[in-house]
């Protein structure tokens, strides 16, 4: 009899514990999803060494929506992703901010951009998304086969690069830039529309190609089918590899700031959330994480370089300060007539 009530004491007890287990797995909160919209590249290190280390610290789980800037830029005109969170570069963010696709944001929640460059904090309004990473565009050549070194962006039109450089394409995210560099190229210190177009038929005869994407500069590049051109300096690293001899020079008229920005979309039920998130971005640990892998120019201003881990990336308030920076919003309401224009002036 004793050996029985045992028995039914321990089994008791067994039913008592598993039952009590139940209930904490019951009542433990289940994670929050947040939907990050942004670029493929990188993976990897992302999911590694910024989104796990936030899932665990906010009991989150992200999940990713990949694609270009257009494309995902698209799903949310067309409400077919359910998008929290939106990484665009400034061009692309400011067509969504025209459309109202974005949810403006507490700065309060977001204590971080107090900590970054001046032009990084509200370089599309202060309602909007920081800049968490900026860039340069500038010129990439190959010493070897150029008579003379490159040093300013006017010796892209030198009659020894005839049938030698590529250019952006004006529908891609660096085309309105390289539209401005011919303003200025021309003498104008405003933007002159027919000065620009008059200055690009002008380099018609150096370019081989226009380039969409930048794999294909980095292609023509490595294939010798070019020896110079315009292009972000966030990929001279993929020049190097091919032409390791190859140089990225900020031109003396100064280079272009190519800013991502990060912004919180229109109607996201985890707004507070999606700013913490971009508050985490923004930290210094994020930011030099990524700029010591070489995946991102930091903007944190209190992230530390050593000049091997500096180089291939836009680094210290020096160099982004001489960066020039174009009006997204000009850019983006004449953006129709100066593609109709290039397609029929320039189109080759």
């Amino acid at each position: 009899m004793k050996k029985l009530l045992n028995v039914f004491v321990v089994v008791s007890l067994f039913l008592l514990s598993a039952c009590a287990s139940n209930d904490n797995a019951t009542n433990k909160e289940k994670p929050k999803e947040l939907v990050v919209s942004t670029w493929g590249f990188a993976e990897d290190f992302f999911r590694e060494e910024v989104y796990k280390p936030f899932e665990e610290e906010h009991n989150v789980k992200i999940v990713l929506d990949i694609g270009n800037n257009a494309d995902r830029l698209n799903k949310v005109r067309q409400g077919t992703a359910d998008v929290d969170v939106i990484f665009l570069s400034d061009y692309y963010a400011q067509q969504g901010i025209d459309e109202g696709l974005f949810e403006t944001i507490d700065r309060s929640n977001i204590p971080n951009v107090d900590k970054i460059y001046d032009i990084a904090k509200a370089p599309l309004g202060e309602k909007y998304g920081p800049a968490y990473t900026i860039g340069q565009f500038g010129i990439a050549y190959n010493p070897d086969e150029v008579s003379q070194p490159i040093t300013s962006w006017k010796d892209l039109w030198r009659e020894d690069l005839k049938g030698k450089i590529t250019i952006p394409g004006i529908t891609s995210t660096a085309g309105p830039m390289f539209l401005d560099v011919a303003s200025r190229v021309s003498g104008s210190n405003e933007f002159n529309e027919d000065q620009a177009f008059n200055e690009m038929k002008k380099i018609l005869p150096n370019v081989v190609k226009e380039y969409g994407q930048t794999s294909e500069f980095v292609n023509m590049f490595a294939q010798g089918e070019i020896a110079a051109g315009p292009v972000m300096e966030m990929y001279f690293k993929d020049l190097q590899e091919a032409v390791p001899n190859a140089k990225f020079v900020s031109p003396e008229e100064g280079g272009y700031a190519v800013m991502n920005t990060v912004n919180v979309v229109k109607g996201s039920d985890q707004k507070e959330l999606a700013e913490e998130f971009i508050n985490f971005i923004l930290s210094k640990e994020v930011q030099e994480k990524s700029a010591k892998s070489k995946i991102d120019s930091p903007v944190n201003t209190e992230v530390e370089l050593s000049e091997e881990e500096a180089k291939g990336i836009t680094y210290g308030e020096d160099t982004v300060s001489k960066l020039l920076v174009l009006d997204m919003e000009f850019v983006n309401k004449n953006s129709k007539t100066w593609i109709d224009r290039w397609n029929r002036e320039l189109a080759q």
